[in-house]
């Protein structure tokens, strides 16, 4: 047996204190019906993981607090190892839900993509900064992945493009193979543009971006948040 699993006696000793009328029969009757799946050992015996005694705990209390059939428990389990939110203590005939939405830490907010006017570089100050070499600055340059301001300046968009890039320069990603991205990206930026611009019209100026009058950074986070589940869901079924 593993060092790390439970011998079918062990889980009993586990389980009866909270379910005094389990029994081993009854745990290996859930294993039957295919509710429960614990590994076997070289020699045959059963070895429970911690996962395995709570999905027994959640069985049981739904037979025991909810009523619930083979059946109806089979279906929550179902839901459940598909990434679904159990249902909390006294929630009834409460099933297995889709977790609620919360902030992704991973993703920029409204006020992070919001322009900073503050950061002015120079070119050999951004590779200085972005750790480039002429020839990657300027095939960045060429592909139009960096560009410069009216004053011939780069901002901070320019440079977390450039440290992007040199990053993914050491897994062999040449600047020609990032164009897609460009494009991508003046899309997006063209969507965005066509959706604010009746506000902007209305308002006979060009508010902040931002602020209430003008929704451009939240579309924005938005637009970043789908390519983001977009590449999670492609990678997640390749």
């Amino acid at each position: 047996m593993s060092a790390r699993g439970l011998s079918i006696g062990a889980v009993l000793a586990q389980l009866q204190p909270e379910f005094p009328d389990v029994s081993i029969s009854k745990i290996r009757f859930l294993e039957a019906e295919g509710l429960i799946t614990p590994q076997r050992t070289g020699s045959g015996y059963r070895s429970f993981s911690p996962e395995d005694v709570e999905r027994l705990r959640y069985i049981l209390t739904a037979q025991r607090d909810r009523f619930w059939p083979l059946k109806v428990i089979r279906e929550a389990l179902g839901a459940l190892d598909r990434g679904l939110t159990p249902p909390g203590d006294g929630s009834g005939g409460a099933r297995p839900a889709v977790p609620p939405a919360e902030p992704d830490p991973t993703l920029p907010t409204p006020e992070q993509l919001r322009p900073r006017s503050d950061l002015r570089l120079t070119a050999a100050e951004l590779r200085e900064a972005a750790e480039l070499d002429g020839p990657t600055f300027e095939a960045l340059s060429t592909f139009g992945l960096l560009r410069t301001d009216g004053d011939g300046h780069y901002g901070e968009g320019d440079l977390a493009v450039a440290r992007a890039a040199g990053a993914l320069a050491a897994y062999g990603v040449e600047p020609r193979h990032l164009r897609p991205f460009r494009t991508a990206a003046d899309r997006e930026i063209g969507l965005v543009q066509q959706v604010v611009s009746p506000l902007r019209r209305r308002r006979g100026s060009a508010p902040a971006h931002g602020t209430a009058e003008d929704p451009t950074t939240e579309v924005l986070a938005w637009c970043v948040a789908l390519h983001t589940g977009l590449v999670r869901s492609g990678l997640a079924s390749g």
